[in-house]
């Protein structure tokens, strides 16, 4: 028997130690004598630490943290070319519980035989359906609604008058696994679908209904325009002054992938100035959102903190995914959803595979 030692980032636990959210699946890892695991504590928040929530998103693995472990699953954290400045002798997975993987160097993962694999659909529906309900919170002026019905102010009814989005024009930028589940969460709806996203297939597209069309297409036409692409140094920023200037003024932007694909002050300044009729964010530029960020103060925009997809069913889909990943790297086997595909045939990566293998030969 060859120990498999895990270490999970302590930003899962609360402050007194115990999961923050709910069943991580780690009773299969008990179940395994082959398996031992613990969380990384200094990455947790303590009690009386306001300040932890300030810095959750810039928490950095260190290569102390991976010193004297096979597999790691990490959360917020970043995994930078620094996590690696004393090599990756015992490390050969990481496990990303989520779909994005931006705070993630592969580069450097590669290089040091470590094969990073993620949940890509466990978030699926959750991330379309909660670009969907900020369609219909801002077509239907919801949160408008909501204020004046607290403030008594029924006499305010026709000016908070919504409209549908039945019939409009949805433009999605990146037709990947949440995009194209919005297409399917939007046909009853009977919608005109445009795309832009370079990498799909026409084919596959024409059958789902979606026309693809260039950027400033899908900026010039769209009702409601949604993003749902990875953050790349390409992608960074891809949306700006001069693209959001191409946008209807009655238009709506939603944002449920990234906030660094976006220009946030550009952003803020078409909103303010009405030059866009609203926005539904759930990611941001800086996170967490400074308390004097201009978007705050703006009536014609939602904002959720980066968590709206993470309902307590997806949290149980990533739990499994991440369990379930490692038990395969445990055995000497390679987990699904690889990232990092080129580092399956190197051989320093297969060598430190190839160690557990005869656990796969245990009950």
């Amino acid at each position: 028997m060859q120990v498999f030692r895990i270490a999970v980032t302590g930003d899962f636990l609360n402050e007194h130690g115990a999961s923050a959210y709910g069943d991580l699946s780690l009773s299969l890892w008990d179940e395994k004598p082959y398996i031992q695991y613990h969380f990384l504590k200094d990455l947790a928040p303590q009690p009386g630490d306001a300040s932890y929530w300030s810095r959750i998103y810039s928490l950095e693995v260190t290569p102390q943290h991976i010193e004297g472990i096979d597999g790691l699953v990490v959360l917020r954290p970043w995994v930078k070319q620094s996590t690696f400045a004393q090599g990756a002798k015992d490390l050969v997975v990481i496990g990303r519980s989520g779909t994005g993987y931006d705070k993630i160097d592969l580069t450097a993962c590669t290089e040091n035989d470590v094969a990073l694999f993620n949940a890509p659909e466990a978030l699926r529906h959750s991330t379309a359906s909660s670009a969907l309900l900020f369609m219909l919170a801002l077509a239907k002026r919801l949160p408008e609604q909501e204020r004046f019905t607290r403030a008594g102010r029924w006499d305010l009814q026709a000016g908070v008058m919504g409209s549908e989005i039945q019939g409009r024009t949805l433009g999605i930028v990146g037709l990947g696994h949440s995009g194209r589940e919005l297409v399917r969460l939007v046909m009853p709806f009977a919608m005109r679908v445009l795309a832009f996203s370079p990498h799909a297939d026409p084919a596959q597209t024409r059958e789902m209904g979606v026309e693809l069309v260039t950027f400033d297409q899908v900026l010039r036409e769209s009702d409601f325009l949604s993003l749902h692409c990875r953050l790349t140094p390409q992608t960074r920023r891809m949306i700006g002054a001069a693209q959001l200037a191409l946008m209807k003024r009655t238009a709506y932007f939603i944002n449920v992938a990234r906030g660094e694909l976006v220009d946030q002050a550009a952003l803020a300044s078409v909103l303010r100035e009405r030059h866009i009729a609203g926005a539904g964010l759930d990611v941001f530029e800086v996170e967490p959102l400074p308390l004097d960020d201009p978007l705050l103060s703006l009536e014609n925009v939602i904002l959720t903190p980066h968590w709206l997809p993470a309902t307590k069913d997806v949290w149980q889909a990533t739990g499994r995914a991440m369990a379930e990943g490692m038990l395969r790297a445990a055995r000497g086997e390679v987990p699904d959803n690889v990232v990092n595909s080129e580092v399956l045939s190197r051989p320093g990566f297969r060598a430190k595979l190839a160690r557990f293998e005869e656990n796969g030969t245990m009950l």
